[in-house]
């Protein structure tokens, strides 16, 4: 009978030991009130955080049930009459609603193909920054924007650009014509983009710049010592490093896609009228608040609501396709 060879030992009289098995967490396979009990003071410490999201975000869901009312403030969601589907037809044969439904879909396209590209560019262009005293202050500048409110930005950019702006200013000390910027309708849709890009683009560049310090560096080396070039090692290097990160906002995005920037239209409503300006949040807040048709205002709601989490859902399930996780696991 043979016998299993006994295993080498070292020159320095030791004995080997074979490996010991990865330990299991003690808390695997027992009941789920049992390891309640055991994480009882993680659990304590994330109540109040659990029941500020219920009261404040999953509790009010519970009022989507006027969206199926003639609901009147006076007599409460118990007593106000049910009209079932009335509200949603009335949306749907609501001139003033598909004006708002177009004016939406038009910037959150435009905003979608424009903006959404910008702090990419601007992580990539501060990454590329060798002196990292300027990089600091590019960082600073660019964030700024993001901790003013919407009337400050809306201030500032009438004060460039109105009719007695700095701009038209300079054009009328300079011998030639006004430039009709701020009030005109025509090109309100790409003002207000270039508002978005001017607040939030600098401050969206901090989770593309935190996933660029996580791209192993000696990915860079290898491929310069293969004689790529810079814009080589972006497209092979960089971007596909960054496709997780982008994948996952670009989801978060769409389910937030048909909200557009209530305060910042509603600020400059006024100036260039409803047709051009009205979108989806402008029209629940004067229909539903100034008019109070309260059930109609909550139907285009629901229907927003219920659209934004589809949107989310579907992309998900195209990024789990390509190999992704996305916002969560299948």
């Amino acid at each position: 009978m043979s016998t299993a060879p006994s295993p080498p030992k070292p020159r320095d009289g030791t004995t080997l030991k074979a490996p010991s098995p990865s330990p299991t967490p003690r808390h695997q396979g027992l009941p789920w009130w049992d390891r309640l009990k055991r994480s009882w003071f993680v659990l304590l410490l994330a109540s109040p955080g659990v029941v500020v999201i219920i009261t404040f975000h999953y509790y009010p869901l519970l009022g989507n049930v006027i969206a199926f009312q003639d609901y009147q403030p006076y007599l409460g969601i118990g007593k106000s009459l049910w009209v079932g589907f009335d509200n949603f037809r009335n949306v749907l044969e609501d001139p003033a609603f598909i004006n708002a439904l177009k004016n939406t879909l038009v910037i959150t396209a435009l905003q979608t193909v424009v903006v959404f590209p910008v702090p990419i560019i601007l992580a990539l262009v501060l990454n590329s920054l060798m002196s990292d005293r300027i990089k600091v202050i590019a960082q600073s500048i660019l964030y700024l924007p993001h901790f003013l409110s919407w009337v400050i930005v809306v201030a500032v950019f009438q004060q460039m650009l109105g009719g007695t702006g700095l701009l038209n200013n300079w054009l009328r000390s300079s011998g030639h014509g006004m430039v009709s910027i701020i009030g005109n309708a025509d090109v309100f849709k790409e003002l207000i983009t270039s508002q978005v890009i001017w607040k939030d683009s600098g401050w969206a560049t901090i989770l593309f710049l935190a996933a660029l310090s996580q791209i192993n560096r000696s990915l860079y080396e290898a491929a310069s010592v293969d004689g790529a070039s810079k814009l080589r090692q972006t497209w092979h290097i960089t971007l596909p490093g960054l496709r997780p990160i982008i994948i996952l906002l670009f989801i978060l995005k769409l389910g937030d896609s048909l909200t557009v920037g209530f305060e910042q239209i509603l600020l400059q409503q006024p100036a260039v009228g409803v047709h051009a300006s009205e979108v989806l949040d402008t029209y629940v807040y004067n229909n539903g608040i100034v008019g109070g048709a309260w059930g109609v205002a909550a139907a285009v709601g629901l229907v927003k609501g219920i659209f934004g989490l589809l949107l989310v859902l579907s992309a998900n399930k195209v990024a789990h396709a390509f190999g992704e996780e996305g916002v969560y696991k299948a």
